[in-house]
């Protein structure tokens, strides 16, 4: 008997899998100076929402990378279904190869991924890849209120402790060698519709699973939800548009 997947059992045909949608997607787009771009990564696309978005948005090629090939196979399916198939390509790696694959990016965006890697180590690893003058546009989770309530203090300080505020994020992003151009933070219902609203019932279908390592998935997915809940707007993920100087 094969193993069951958590990843799959709780995010299985969901669109998002993450804070976000197209609307904000292409709001950021337009935020950048043009539309004009020759290389378009997408790092860390997941299942590639967004990258669907940029694909037909630009009209452009847009290298789809991730170390997932399940996501990956189901972004090849949703590209054929959405007949854009053309302008997507995927490509089963890590984020931290970005520029020995394309070392000259026009555009590289990654929405909720950078993290990954580390933040700072994103940002500075993308840099050599992207072209004078070109641009990137990263999400990064930021403290967004100079104090936290005592009990989302304490779970970022376990589940995330490099993070950090916009303004310490918008310098690691100039000491990377980028100049930034814009900021947006998700509204609040970027992060329930279709994400929080859809993996919340998911995950308390699977809290009393056979499989303890779903269970442990889904009771952490649950406690994320709570955490956010109470978060009273603490933290978000953020935009930050960005030019290669």
């Amino acid at each position: 008997m094969s193993t069951p997947d958590p990843i799959s059992l709780l995010f299985s045909g969901m669109e998002k899998l993450g804070p976000g949608g197209n609307t904000h997607t292409l709001h950021v787009l337009g935020l950048l100076p043009t539309r004009s771009f020759q290389v378009v990564v997408d790092a860390g696309c997941g299942t590639g929402r967004q990258t669907l978005a940029l694909a037909t948005e630009l009209g452009v090629l847009v290298h789809a990378v991730d170390t997932y090939e399940p996501f990956l196979s189901e972004l090849t399916r949703r590209a054929r279904e959405a007949r854009v198939d053309s302008l997507v390509q995927t490509h089963c790696m890590d984020m931290e190869s970005v520029p020995n694959a394309f070392p000259a990016i026009d555009l590289l965006w990654s929405e909720g991924a950078a993290y990954n890697i580390g933040y700072a180590n994103a940002l500075s690893t993308w840099a050599s890849a992207v072209v004078p003058q070109g641009f990137a546009v990263v999400s990064e989770l930021c403290w967004l209120t100079p104090q936290a309530p005592a009990a989302i203090t304490e779970y970022f300080r376990v589940g995330y402790p490099e993070m950090k505020s916009v303004q310490e994020n918008l310098a690691i992003a100039e000491a990377a060698g980028f100049r930034v151009l814009a900021t947006y933070t998700l509204p609040r219902e970027a992060w329930i519709e279709g994400y929080y609203d859809i993996l919340e019932s998911r995950a308390k279908a699977l809290v009393d699973h056979s499989d303890q390592s779903v269970r442990d998935f889904a009771t952490e997915t649950l406690r994320e939800i709570e955490i956010f809940d109470r978060s009273d707007g603490a933290y978000g993920y953020v935009f930050f548009a960005l030019q290669r100087v």
